[in-house]
């Protein structure tokens, strides 16, 4: 069988070799990026019944365009095809897609019974003649049927590359329309690429940097309704929002929830001095983290909610520290050439994104949690605000650009700083945060 071995030296080179064995699964093994994707193809899924044709044909391409989209596969176009798949027990005629060198293959069945839609389907290495574990099905209803083919792109991706997939995830970001000096803003989630988009809120406060929390059912966010930031906590399912109560006289924003969810971490406004916080949300109990002159913000914690990232500007401009979750000495961990914010830990706990601006550029880069190993990924005329992927592989951030009739824009990046790829939103877009995979 095939196995990809891909790997990168980071800043230095990507290097790719194959290699046949026989009792090796086909399977892209990344460490970093992919130099030449993966050859697959996915036939239009075969309908089991005629109320099931056009779902067939829609639920396949979902698939190939979530693989396609991540830059480690390349599909295979159905005009180079040699045969179809008209059943899903047919068997498969390995050397027709040999022929056009398909690696994979993805085939599926879909049945429609009133409003239930069942998807099955199967996973084979190509050059082997065999499938890859056993065939999966998914049910639901007709209005979920995207969020089926995502389910079946992650176990796709998984079963391929050995890592979780983050195709049945949503994104919930500000979403933004008017010119740019009467900017409307108002809350808004969708699946991650950009499809069935809701609003939460109306457009008639500003509202900033909303966050998911570890379950995907709420969400935290800052709004000036009251003429001043507060946050507030939204139940995402029943769209019922609440305020975390602060003392009169003060501002509360940059909010984040705790890994288990329990806990608030944010910055806090009062007499000119700006400090970070923790709130249980429950009892409402604050406890205080720092207490210096400087602007402390943009706090995230680390997954297993040991430590919390931040930005600070302690040492004369801002940079990044790391501390303990309960507060306490931080450490800096920025020491590049310019300004450094937004901080996010990733779900992985190997990296940590943020935003840096230096020599009138704004980027979006990555290190190690020790500040060692940074790389810049993007630039452009102002970059910021990054949000990981459920598996971490992925980078979503809003980009904007320059001039009165500049526009905010969501863009993702792989951790390799390759696949760049705009976000589809029907206005424009900023603040993104990805929801974990859902249940």
């Amino acid at each position: 069988m095939m196995k990809f071995l891909v790997s990168l030296f980071l800043g230095l080179s990507l290097m790719v070799t194959t290699a046949h064995a026989q009792s090796q699964p086909l399977r892209i093994e990344i460490t970093e990026g992919v130099i030449e994707p993966l050859p697959f193809a996915v036939p239009n899924f075969v309908p089991d019944s005629g109320a099931a044709a056009e779902l067939a044909g829609q639920l396949a391409r979902v698939v190939a365009a979530d693989l396609s989209g991540t830059g480690l596969f390349r599909e295979v176009p159905a005009s180079a095809y040699i045969s179809q798949v008209t059943g899903f027990d047919d068997p498969i005629k390995f050397a027709d897609w040999k022929a056009i060198n398909a690696q994979a293959l993805v085939t599926g069945a879909v049945n429609v019974q009133g409003n239930r839609v069942t998807v099955r389907f199967r996973v084979w290495d190509v050059f082997s003649d065999k499938e890859i574990e056993p065939g999966m099905q998914f049910s639901g209803t007709k209005d979920g049927w995207r969020r089926m083919a995502h389910k079946v792109a992650d176990a796709v991706y998984s079963r391929i590359t050995g890592e979780s997939g983050y195709f049945d995830s949503r994104v919930v970001y500000v979403s933004e329309s008017g010119p740019k000096n009467q900017r409307r803003k108002r809350l808004a989630i969708m699946d991650y690429d950009g499809y069935n988009v809701q609003y939460l809120t109306d457009s008639s406060a500003i509202v900033l940097a909303p966050r998911f929390s570890p379950t995907g059912d709420r969400v935290l966010y800052t709004s000036y309704e009251s003429g001043f930031p507060r946050i507030h906590v939204l139940d995402v399912g029943q769209v019922k929002r609440r305020v975390l109560e602060s003392a009169e006289g003060t501002m509360s924003f940059a909010p984040r929830f705790s890994p288990d969810g329990q806990t608030v971490v944010y910055s806090l406004s009062q007499g000119g001095n700006t400090d970070l916080y923790t709130m249980n949300i429950a009892s409402g109990q604050a406890q205080r983290l720092t207490s210096t002159p400087s602007i402390e913000t943009a706090p995230s914690y680390s997954p297993d909610g040991q430590q919390i990232v931040f930005e600070s500007d302690r040492s004369g401009t801002p940079q990044l520290y790391v501390m303990s979750a309960s507060g306490g000495e931080a450490k800096r961990i920025s020491f590049g050439q310019g300004r450094y914010g937004t901080p996010v830990w990733s779900p992985r706990g190997d990296l940590i994104a943020f935003t840096k601006q230096n020599k009138g550029r704004f980027h979006i880069g990555v290190m190690r949690t020790d500040g060692s190993e940074e790389r810049l990924l993007t630039a452009s005329f102002l970059d910021e605000g990054p949000t990981w992927s459920p598996n971490g592989r992925v980078i979503m951030f809003t980009r904007e650009t320059r001039g009165e009739n500049g526009r905010s824009s969501l863009y993702t990046v792989d951790i390799s700083g390759r696949n760049l790829r705009p976000v589809r939103t029907p206005d424009g877009g900023s603040d993104p945060a990805w929801s974990p995979l859902q249940k």
